[in-house]
């Protein structure tokens, strides 16, 4: 049998603070039972599911998305990696925009990003009377 525990066990081991882990259980993404005391018992596998959801939550997955995604996962046995590895390699795609963007964005604060409000040196040559303004409001080069 699977060792259960307390709703705080599993915050102070997941990192994630219980109000969360009510919310999570709220939505269908983690499950407890009940003692007969009505504490919340979490069976040990609820570890993994968690730190899915953490790092779902982290390469941008909204809480529906990460509920899709887990609802894929095997309900009758723990999750294996190659479960776990099914779901997560759909991500690399979605991980390489973001970086993508990220260097992108990096680059953007030290140079110009089309708004004049950061490339005020560069603005005259690379931005010649605002003309790129025409193309709409903020930083046009980035967007």
């Amino acid at each position: 049998m699977e060792k259960v525990l307390t709703i705080s066990a599993i915050a102070r081991r997941s990192g994630v603070k219980a109000s969360a882990l009510r919310f999570y259980e709220e939505k269908g993404l983690i499950a407890s039972e009940r003692s007969n005391s009505g504490h919340r018992r979490f069976p040990r596998s609820t570890l993994r599911r968690i730190a899915f959801i953490v790092f779902a939550q982290r390469v941008g997955l909204s809480l529906e998305e990460i509920s899709e995604e887990l609802d894929k996962l095997p309900k009758k046995r723990t999750p294996t990696r190659d479960d776990w590895d099914k779901l997560s390699s759909k991500w690399l795609e979605r991980i390489d925009k973001k970086i993508a963007e990220m260097e992108k964005l990096r680059v953007g604060l030290t140079g110009c990003i089309g708004c004049g409000c950061l490339s005020v040196d560069a603005c005259k040559f690379v931005n010649p009377d605002d003309r790129v303004a025409a193309r709409g409001p903020g930083p046009r080069f980035w967007v």
